[in-house]
């Protein structure tokens, strides 16, 4: 364990330069002037959005200097935050830019709207007027796709007021979890009274003491289990506002209006589904597996999160763990290898914990700032993972970026994951490949086994049950806990088979998944595993173009729309294939894991 120290005994070398984007206070308070008086000037458009191809261009070109000035007053105001979230200075600083951001909403709210009341016809008789416009091409496209689904102006006002009401259901939920409930103490493995929690539990559950993690399951369900019928409340809530407003804007299902957001066909949800239930033999092969390393009479649910292995304690120093980054790397290219030094030389990295720091990891920034990210290394080999992956989102940034304007320098939310989970397997494939250690070698298949199974299979599980739920409120049903607990213990059934007992307390599982109110998201982790699969075995195999078209697509943002950016790097979402190779590939690790467990067994 590092030992976390103060903010200001860490070494400026290992802290983010946030020099990089604001000097001073000053130039922050510069930049929050300039920004408000553009977003006070910005009224003059109104009504005229639309008046001739010169003003639209105009519009256009202001919104973006004040959505890019706005984005770096965040981005140094959270950053700052998140070094010391005990700060008042620092949260009032966040508070500035997000009150900033509130503002320019209402101030330019207009421009959507006014767009929509005409026709695109006219915005293609703008680009021969004005061929700037054209930079601008595929957004003013995306605007339009919507303006079937827009409401006339009275009735966009009135679902305006309304939406004032609408999220609460999240908030409550989130409330309820870290407030409310409370799930009493248990005995830990010294034998010592430990209070549980929905946190901690995580600890517990992968405990080696089979009883502490049979109590810290049991005990945890029991309390969602008193809370079943208030959770079911919620959450049906929460699906109505989604039902109802989609209904409103003339969406097939609030299904239809999730995947339209992203441009999606439901082939690709529907394609990953079917081949994971063609191969939940897969699944229940690493679980028998696992019973069977693990020594066990019979394999509960409470078993299935313990390690295969003993935790594994070799300690890494970060310069150790940036060593084996580059090697690992070295597949993506030297051109990758040197743009990636960029982030250790150019300080984008906060690298240790300290004192009030926020927790986890994440890579930030904006258009006009470095790919920062935030780590909490503390020099184990999940530690070592965690920058990995975290440098793919941040060079995923870095070249979309460099490679294309503001309005395209972004990604699409649905290959946000694609980037650096490929970092992720290719690191693990090289620790399997070169370690002279076979514990770190099983180490590390156990992390990619924890991946797979984490990621496909259990995501995959929690789409089904999320669109139950939502067929029940799409076909005028009512939802109740029992329904709800009923189909989620029938899926754990179907998905476990007889690897597998299913006990039952995991009928209230899904009370605690907080992504069930993000609307669709879950099944997006599934797919961004098997499109990394697929990329990373074809680099791996050195297939010709493989890199070279991957590259291109981390360089290519948001011009094209999620299937046709992974398409770029020869990624077809709809092709059963690559959710079949993905599997394919947790078979092997599977085997390999046996094998090698075998010799020092």
């Amino acid at each position: 364990m590092v030992e976390i120290k103060n903010r200001e005994e860490i070494a400026e070398k290992d802290k983010w330069d946030l020099t990089t984007i604001f000097k001073t206070l000053n130039d922050f308070n510069d930049c929050y002037n300039k920004t408000k008086e553009l977003i006070n000037n910005f009224s003059k458009y109104q009504n005229h959005v639309m008046d001739n191809a010169k003003t639209l261009y105009e519009v256009i070109t202001k919104e973006i200097e004040i959505n890019r000035n706005i984005e770096k007053l965040y981005v140094y105001a959270s950053m700052r935050s998140d070094c010391d979230v005990s700060d008042n200075k620092n949260q009032e600083l966040l508070g500035k830019a997000l009150n900033l951001y509130d503002y320019s909403i209402k101030k330019m709210y207009f421009v959507n709207p006014e767009l929509l009341k005409e026709d695109y016809a006219k915005v293609e008789k703008f680009y021969k007027e004005e061929p700037k416009l054209l930079e601008h091409e595929r957004n003013l496209k995306d605007t339009f796709r919507y303006k079937e689904h827009t409401l006339n102006d009275e009735e966009e006002k009135l679902l305006s007021e309304l939406k004032k009401c609408f999220g609460q259901h999240s908030q409550i939920y989130e409330l309820m979890l870290d407030s409310d409930m409370k799930f009493g103490t248990i005995t830990d493995e010294n034998g010592k009274e430990q209070e549980l929690t929905d946190t901690n539990y995580s600890v517990f559950i992968k405990s080696k003491d089979r009883k502490v993690r049979k109590q810290a399951f049991e005990q945890l369900y029991n309390t969602y289990k008193q809370f079943q019928n208030t959770i079911s409340k919620i959450l049906e809530g929460h699906i109505k506002e989604n039902v109802t407003t989609s209904h409103i804007r003339k969406y097939d299902s609030a299904f239809h209006h999730a995947l339209f957001n992203d441009e999606l066909p439901t082939t690709v949800y529907e394609t990953l589904k079917e081949t994971v239930h063609d191969n939940l033999d897969v699944y229940q092969k690493y679980f028998k597996m696992k019973k069977e390393v693990l020594n066990l009479d019979e394999m509960h649910l409470y078993d299935i999160y313990v390690d295969l292995i003993d935790k594994y304690d070799k300690k890494y120093s970060f310069e150790e763990a940036k060593d084996i980054l580059f090697k690992s790397l070295s597949p993506l290219g030297e051109d990758y290898k040197k743009d990636a030094l960029k982030a250790f030389d150019e300080r984008w990295i906060d690298i240790y914990p300290n004192k009030n720091k926020k927790g986890g990891a994440y890579s930030g920034g904006s258009y006009d700032t470095n790919p920062f990210m935030l780590l909490n290394y503390q020099g184990e080999i999940h530690d070592v993972s965690t920058i990995i992956h975290e440098l793919g989102h941040s060079m995923h940034s870095f070249y979309s970026r460099k490679n294309q304007p503001y309005q395209y320098g972004d990604y699409p939310i649905f290959v946000a994951e694609v980037a650096s989970t490929t970092n992720e397997l290719i690191l693990s494939r090289y620790l399997i490949d070169n370690s002279k250690d076979d514990h770190e070698r099983l180490a590390a298949l156990n992390n990619l086994l924890e991946l797979f199974k984490g990621t496909i299979y259990r995501q995959v599980m929690f789409e089904e049950f999320e669109q139950y739920a939502y067929e029940l409120i799409e076909n005028d049903d009512v939802i109740t806990a029992d329904k709800l607990c009923d189909k989620f213990y029938e899926l754990n059934k179907e998905y476990f088979g007889e690897a597998v007992i299913c006990d039952e307390g995991i009928r209230y599982e899904w009370e605690k998944v907080s992504h069930f109110f993000y609307n669709f998201y879950v099944f997006k982790y599934a797919t961004s595993l098997s499109a990394a699969c697929d990329i990373a075995t074809r680099i791996l195999n050195k297939e010709e173009g493989a890199l070279e078209s991957y590259l291109e697509m981390l360089k290519s943002g948001s011009s094209k729309n999620a299937l046709d950016t992974l398409k770029i790097a020869k990624v077809d979402m709809t092709d059963k294939k690559v959710y079949q190779n993905a599997i394919n590939m947790f078979n092997e690790a599977i085997e390999e894991f046996q094998e090698i467990y075998k010799k020092i067994k």
